[in-house]
């Protein structure tokens, strides 16, 4: 049985700068009594596998001791497959097991923020169904797009324009759909869907000005055009689409 008061909070880290961690966020990590990561469910997972992007940023802040490896389904396409359901489950039974091994606190890291396109929400219900006690807590963090506007000097939205955050996932027709629209648009895990992306780009006039990060915060990040032979692209890469500005105001 869980303690009195056992919390699991979904912690933000970004979008993969140490730096850009809050206060609260290091705070949070630095007290609880284990910190988890999300790893792709492969059989080294736990092993020698190299650190995901949560675990290199967390490590920053947090002792590589005091940090466990929950393997998820990570680029799993297929919906709500098996091999997701079975992730999702092992990952809370062991956060469960933590909390009757007497803990108190554990934080799950993820990049970006824990309430946007996380795998926080899915451990979360789950811990939630085998522990109904357990107090779920979010601290909001920095992500990609925010990063990538940051860094490319662009403004995501003025006035009344609408901001619309999508991943490409769901499909070139949501993505059209949005670029139609007066405002910008941010398209996340773009990977093998790129070139058709770029191609709605192009029939929407609205290849011009788009910017494309890869490996935000890390070693090896490229932030620059977007073209259609842009290859070797991560899973987590970001499209941003300014929105069409005439003049200084002018969506007021």
């Amino acid at each position: 049985m869980a303690p009195a008061g056992a919390t699991l909070t979904g912690v933000g880290v970004g979008p993969g700068d140490p730096e850009l961690l809050t206060l609260r966020a290091v705070r949070v990590l630095r007290q609880a009594d284990l910190v988890v990561v999300p790893v792709l469910d492969r059989p080294d997972a736990d092993g020698s596998a190299p650190p995901g992007r949560a675990e290199t940023t967390v490590r920053a802040h947090v002792a590589e001791d005091r940090l466990r490896r929950l393997p998820f389904a990570l680029d799993d396409t297929g919906g709500v497959t098996a091999r997701r359901e079975r992730a999702w489950d092992a990952a809370a039974a062991a956060v469960v097991a933590a909390f009757d091994g007497g803990a108190c606190s554990v934080a799950f890291a993820t990049i970006g923020d824990p309430n946007v396109y996380s795998t926080f929400g899915y451990l979360a219900q789950t811990v939630r169904t085998l522990r109904p006690d357990v107090v779920l807590a979010t601290v909001p963090g920095v992500t990609a797009m925010q990063d990538l506007a940051a860094r490319s000097g662009v403004s995501l939205c003025e006035g009344r324009e609408p901001l619309t955050l999508l991943p490409a996932t769901a499909g070139l027709a949501a993505f059209a759909d949005a670029l139609a629209g007066p405002g910008t648009v941010v398209a996340y895990k773009g990977w093998r869907r790129h070139r058709d992306l770029v191609a709605e780009l192009r029939r929407a006039g609205r290849l011009d000005g788009a910017v494309l990060g890869r490996s935000l915060g890390l070693p090896d990040e490229r932030i620059g055009p977007v073209g259609a032979d842009d290859d070797h692209l991560p899973y987590l890469s970001t499209l941003l689409v300014p929105a069409r500005r005439a003049h200084r105001g002018g969506k007021l």
